[in-house]
């Protein structure tokens, strides 16, 4: 590849000598009055340090330790203790402070110890430690995968720490079934043997209420998140979870180990897992009538014993009773497989993983009926067929399948978001509306902590969660035209759980302090994108130094940048990221061509690449 450097000026775009940069170089030396969604963007990542530290100072002790109760199960167990940092990860990242990525490291590294060495009494799944080998024993993809929300975003900062490896090999071998001690995959089958699994392999009898609830303990005492008045309330909740033989499509989640251990050692044997086991549901789905089935037995047969596709745990058909008050609530948890097939495209780039998507909207689409002269559709199926209708067509996930697809055919059922409609023009207070809005955030989850008078010995694992200073959305979608898929209330555009990898169109990198992130003083705006298209302004704030930047296609250098045009001009760059100089005070507007899922997904950073 002929590469080389260029230099953009006002008037003229010239040749210049190549650097010792291993990437395609630019140079920016147009002057650019400091923008105001810059300024407030570099503003929200100075002031989220400071609230984290206060707020790790307040619920963590110098071990990383989480202070609370320490308890197994569903409501208040090890997941939400590591959910205290969600998104820590991503705003180190960013451009965040170093001391962020030393306080989440510290935090991880403790609730592995903490709650490695606490056993339950009554409950059996949890007599050998509420983790066993640093990862939960037996329990659901739902709340695993949001315990593993920072450690699947790790390597974007860290990507040859040798524990970070080692364990994401580990991990992905609880699945891949290369640990024989943990025998969760069949191979044969192609499928996870319960809705339990884990590092001490699957759990093949019924759960009971215990399983999911945890140990008795005085409610009273606790603030409880779910309304539980009393522990036999607790139990109650999980009456109707019993069903957990067999595979089911929060599994896929698994699908996430082995690509991040693909994507920190290149070793194709967890890319070939992720798609084998990936491809298994795509032919059940099309076996299916184009829905996902919600159950598949241990020979391998949709429906299970029972024969009821819709059946098991957060299934199609899955309405428990609400102990508080009698009523059925709706816990469907399908549509959160998603995330799996959103990380086939980032292995393969292949459409038909979003068509299965695409093609059960329209099959629930096609239920639709007229109530009260409007238009409903539905969210569930028992065995009456499909129930709990609500009013307007089913949208669930189209904002995923358009941002994978960028099809203007995906368009419509994605319906509308204020960021989108920047992207398309009609909303341009987007960027400095948004910034401001998570500035205030980050102050009134802190006046919520100063205010909150719970102690160590009074506080539940998931108390404290919703103090959480940190607020990344809007830093992920206007700097990196990302989305952010995290546990609800945090995300503003996606109603899916932790663990999710990073999907974004641009990343950056300090190439001078050798980091992932916006370089310091540096800010960045993504206007545009398109299926072939990105448009960003990039910015130095700084009126004495110049700033490298590093601008990297996708958040795993998954998509090539074929070319930029600057100034008028366009300068090929055919490769997965390019360096950018900064002159003093000086920006420019960037248009990008690229070739999207072009690339084999990887953390290496460009310069090792």
């Amino acid at each position: 590849m002929n590469r080389r450097q260029f230099v953009a000026s006002a008037s003229a775009l010239a040749a210049w000598p190549l650097s010792a940069s291993t990437n395609p170089s630019l140079i920016v030396a147009t002057p650019m009055a400091p923008p105001e969604w810059a300024l407030l963007q570099r503003e929200l990542l100075r002031v989220q340090t400071e609230a984290c530290e206060a707020f790790y100072a307040r619920y963590f002790d110098e071990r990383g330790y989480l202070r609370a109760v320490e308890r197994w199960g569903a409501n208040d167990g090890p997941d939400d203790a590591i959910e205290h940092l969600n998104d820590w990860a991503l705003l180190h990242a960013l451009g965040g402070s170093d001391r962020i990525l030393e306080l989440y490291r510290k935090a991880w590294e403790g609730h592995l110890q903490q709650y490695s060495r606490v056993r339950t009494k009554q409950v059996e799944l949890g007599r050998r430690g509420m983790y066993v080998r640093e990862f939960p024993p037996q329990m659901d993809w739902q709340h695993i995968s949001e315990g593993l929300t920072t450690f699947n975003l790790m390597g974007l900062s860290t990507p040859q720490d040798p524990k970070l490896i080692e364990r994401a090999r580990r991990f992905a071998g609880f699945y891949t079934g290369e640990d024989q001690s943990a025998p969760n995959y069949d191979r044969e089958r192609r499928i996870i043997r319960s809705v339990f699994n884990g590092s001490a392999g699957p759990l093949l009898r019924p759960a009971t209420a215990l399983d999911w609830a945890g140990d008795p303990f005085d409610v009273s005492k606790f603030k409880m998140e779910h309304g539980e008045r009393t522990y036999e309330e607790t139990l109650a909740h999980y009456r109707d979870y019993t069903d957990v033989v067999g595979d089911n499509p929060l599994n896929l989640h698994a699908t996430t180990l082995a690509l991040n251990a693909f994507m920190l050692t290149g070793d194709r044997k967890y890319r070939t897992w992720a798609l084998e086991y990936l491809d298994a549901w795509v032919e059940r789905a099309e076996a299916n009538g184009g829905i996902l089935p919600s159950i598949v037995g241990l020979d391998g047969r949709i429906g299970g014993p029972a024969g009821k596709w819709y059946g098991g745990v957060y299934g199609w058909g899955f309405s428990p009773i609400v102990p508080q008050t009698g009523e059925r609530e709706d816990r469907n948890r399908v549509p959160r497989a998603i995330v799996a097939f959103m990380n086939a495209s980032l292995l393969t780039g292949d459409d038909r993983y979003m068509q299965l998507w695409r093609r059960q909207n329209e099959v629930i689409n096609q239920q639709a009926r007229t109530i009260d002269g409007k238009l409903h559709t539905p969210r569930m199926y028992g065995e009456q067929g499909w129930y709990s209708y609500a009013p307007g067509p089913y949208r669930t996930n189209a904002f995923e399948i358009w941002y994978v697809s960028m099809r203007a055919s995906d368009r419509e059922l994605a319906g509308d978001h204020p960021w989108i409609a920047f992207l398309e023009g009609r909303n341009a207070a987007y960027p400095i509306d948004a910034q401001r809005q998570a500035l205030i955030r980050v102050r009134e989850r802190i006046a919520a902590m100063q205010a909150d008078t719970s102690t160590p010995e009074t506080r539940l694992a998931d108390n404290a969660i919703n103090f959480n200073p940190a607020s990344v959305t809007a830093l992920i979608q206007l700097t990196q035209g990302g989305l952010h898929i995290a546990r609800p209330p945090w995300s503003s555009t996606s109603p899916h759980q932790g663990g999710a990898p990073l999907h974004c169109r641009l990343r950056y990198f300090d190439r001078e302090r050798r980091r992932a992130g916006l370089p310091s003083d540096v800010a960045a705006l993504v206007d545009e994108l398109g299926a072939d298209r990105t448009s960003v302004t990039l910015v130095n704030l700084n009126p004495a130094s110049s700033r490298t930047i590093t601008v990297q296609g996708g958040a795993y250098a998954e998509h090539r940048i074929e070319s930029a045009t600057l100034d008028g001009r366009r300068v090929a760059i055919d490769d997965s990221a390019f360096d950018l100089e900064l002159r003093p005070g000086c920006g420019a507007r960037l248009q990008l061509n690229m070739r999207r899922y072009a690339n084999a997904p990887t953390l290496a950073f460009p310069w090792l690449r």
